[in-house]
């Protein structure tokens, strides 16, 4: 007999009445600059500021936050593989990657290992909120800049073998989520309602065998699925 394999359902998150962040970021300035507008913003807690990888797996599960923004070029071990090791001790754990960098390859590898979103560190404070909360929810937040060269990865290098007979409808929805759509952003862009994107949804984790968004979205990345 095969074991049941539970399978996320794939529905948007409620949003805490106070959304509980920690930062990961070896830069002692900007790490503090980001906790104050955190503590300073209604709505926000900042619930941990570490300055290593090795220093938030230590502590990280004495008060455990709703998002982590984690720089990617840490001391020692890296953002990159900071987020592998969070996600497969704390599986619902929702990970932004917040960086100077933007090319092709650290995206890729920071979305594989399982980042929700991928922010750039020039996002303006305001914008920056929006991305914790758009997180928070659920969503996949990334810089303008990010999502258009997540989805010129897509059109350069999509393999002809590869297609989990993904309906137009599905791939329209995983490009959407690919390029930071919410649930309810991309209901609105294809005029159905927030039910039928998760309806949609279960049948793309279906064909992908895969458990959740993010693995989807990781998923898309790695096989090149969209035009």
């Amino acid at each position: 007999m095969n074991a049941e394999v539970k399978t996320e359902v794939p529905t948007e998150r409620a949003i805490p009445s106070v959304i509980k962040v920690a930062i990961v970021e070896d830069q002692r300035k900007f790490r503090d600059a980001v906790t104050t507008l955190i503590d300073g913003t209604e709505g926000f807690r900042c619930s941990g500021s570490y300055r290593s990888m090795e220093e938030a797996l230590d502590q990280i599960a004495h008060d455990l936050p709703d998002v982590v923004l984690m720089d990617i070029g840490l001391p020692g071990m890296n953002g990159i593989e900071g987020t592998r090791r969070l996600k497969e001790r704390f599986p619902q754990m929702v990970l932004l990657a917040h960086t100077v960098y933007e090319d092709d390859e650290r995206i890729f590898d920071a979305l594989c290992a399982g980042a929700s979103g991928y922010l750039l560190k020039k996002t303006p404070p305001a914008r920056l909120l929006e991305g914790l909360q758009e997180a928070a929810k659920g969503g996949a937040p990334m810089t303008p800049e990010v999502a258009s060269r997540v989805v010129k990865m897509f059109r350069e290098h999509r393999p002809p073998d590869r297609s989990y007979e993904l309906s137009p409808h599905e791939l329209r929805l995983l490009k959407l989520l690919m390029e930071g759509h919410n649930y309810k952003t991309a209901a609105t862009n294809l005029g159905v309602t927030t039910h039928t994107i998760s309806f949609h949804l279960q049948k793309i984790y279906e064909k992908l065998h895969v458990h959740s968004k993010t693995e989807a979205v990781a998923k898309a990345l790695q096989d090149r699925l969209l035009k």
